[in-house]
């Protein structure tokens, strides 16, 4: 069947600017979207030049328009009994290469344009992993800090109550984000099993007793520091000896401090929204666990570590001013400016990876490409935690449980593998060691071949 352009443009590049006016007419004041969007399709022109029927399918118009978006109130009721209203959302993106797949969110700034951002990021990641999943993303501005259990269990109730009605093992799988980890799963699914009497892999991040599969609390961390390593090899080098800035110090910044002990490296920095730690002794195995009990049991600020290990705390400041080899951005969008970008590389800091879903701006990532340095975008460096999470949908697909070891080196395989197609397809498109280029391009291509396949759907 033949298609045609319709558009009377004289270049790709002009038919992707038109492309992208119309994105932003059309979903207006979702800022974070359209700097999602506008990164990747920037870096899509070679490929869209060499394959010309991705634009006569549309595919860019429609790989950027949700396949649906659900948005619902919930309603709960506090230990008070107060009640209270919050907004929530499940944007489901695509599922050309298999069934819908990404993170709930929990938190004061989730909004629309944030969770197509992160929904349309799940496709390209999704895809990189080479697991036959599509993307999604949901979540609502319900923010878990300071409510008790009994608090956080009605809300999720709440929130399951509607969206169990369109999930499913073979339709959408959700898990954890920010604001959900494996408390917040478990009442999810709780209350999905009651509503449906039934039991199914349709939530990851489950409890190990209950379908969970090892290794998923340190899967992006471990990921991004696979990824970080990787890196390092294609110019003869590794972790071992290197110092490192890690933000955040939640799950994904406490395992990648883990991976980064092991491969010999040393982590100096961990953050909050509130501030800084500077430890220039390293955080051991022995301060790690620490970080672990204060965050996930105590839930308390990450200044008690600086007054119990007698180190630095820079209130208000984000990591990037410390002098380092290597940078591990794991805690929010848009944490590294082009300010922060340039300091770090001033700093010597020759490799990042990121943990976190689109932790540079656009200035910033601008700073790291024009200064050659090793750069792990998002999408590649930290797709571990999907990729087990897709490990464990197969594990509960077969009724099986695998090993410590298994799930790691499957991750560190996937994570290889991920490398490996971000340096090939850069090669391949003329920019070598573009990572950025690499990644988009190879996570888009699978897509697009699978829509044009599958017809105008």
């Amino acid at each position: 069947m033949a298609f045609t352009l319709a558009l009377p443009v004289s270049s790709v590049s002009q038919y992707v600017q038109m492309f992208f006016d119309r994105l932003i007419a059309k979903n207006p004041g979702e800022n974070e979207f359209h700097q999602a969007v506008k990164e990747v399709v920037e870096t899509l022109v070679p490929c869209l030049e060499r394959h010309p029927e991705y634009l006569s399918h549309r595919i860019l118009e429609r790989i950027t328009e949700p396949d649906r978006i659900i948005q619902f109130r919930v309603t709960w009721q506090d230990d008070k009994g107060e009640i209270h209203v919050n907004k929530a959302y499940r944007v489901e993106f695509n599922n050309a290469i298999g069934p819908y797949k990404g993170g709930l969110r929990l938190h004061p700034s989730v909004n629309l344009g944030i969770l197509k951002f992160l929904g349309f990021e799940q496709v390209l990641k999704n895809s990189l992993t080479t697991v036959p999943m599509g993307g999604a993303k949901g979540g609502s501005d319900f923010d878990p800090k300071g409510k008790s259990d009994w608090e956080v269990m009605r809300f999720c109730q709440a929130f399951m109550k509607e969206l169990y009605r369109h999930i499913g093992a073979n339709i959408d799988v959700p898990a954890g984000d920010i604001g959900v980890g494996g408390r917040e799963i478990g009442y999810l699914f709780g209350e999905f099993k009651k509503l449906t009497h039934s039991w199914e892999g349709v939530l990851t991040g489950k409890g190990l007793a209950w379908g969970g599969s090892l290794i998923r609390p340190e899967a992006t961390g471990y990921g991004a520091t696979y990824f970080a390593e990787e890196m390092l090899n294609t110019r003869g080098d590794s972790l071992k000896g290197k110092t490192c800035a890690v933000s955040g110090s939640g799950n994904v910044a406490q395992y990648t401090v883990q991976k980064v002990n092991h491969f010999g490296g040393k982590v100096i920095t961990l953050s909050d929204s509130n501030g800084t730690i500077v430890d220039k002794n390293g955080i051991d195995a022995e301060k790690l666990a620490y970080v672990l009990d204060l965050k996930n049991n105590r839930r308390g600020r990450i200044q008690e570590y600086a007054d119990k290990f007698k180190c630095e705390y820079f209130e208000g400041m984000r990591p990037w001013f410390v002098k380092c080899d290597v940078a591990f951005p794991s805690a929010t969008q848009n944490e590294v400016n082009k300010e922060e970008a340039q300091m770090l590389v001033d700093h010597g800091c020759f490799v990042v990876s990121e943990g976190a879903n689109m932790p540079s701006t656009p200035d910033a990532v601008e700073v790291f490409l024009r200064n050659k340095i090793l750069y792990g975008p998002g999408k590649a460096a930290n797709a571990g935690g999907v990729a087990t999470s897709g490990l464990e949908m197969a594990q509960n697909a077969s009724f099986s449980s695998w090993g410590t070891e298994e799930v790691d080196m499957r991750l560190h395989t996937i994570m290889k593998r991920i490398h490996k197609t971000c340096v090939d397809t850069a090669n391949e498109y003329g920019d070598p060691g573009n990572y950025v280029l690499g990644a988009n391009i190879g996570g888009f291509i699978k897509v697009a071949n699978s829509m044009i396949d599958q017809g105008i759907v």
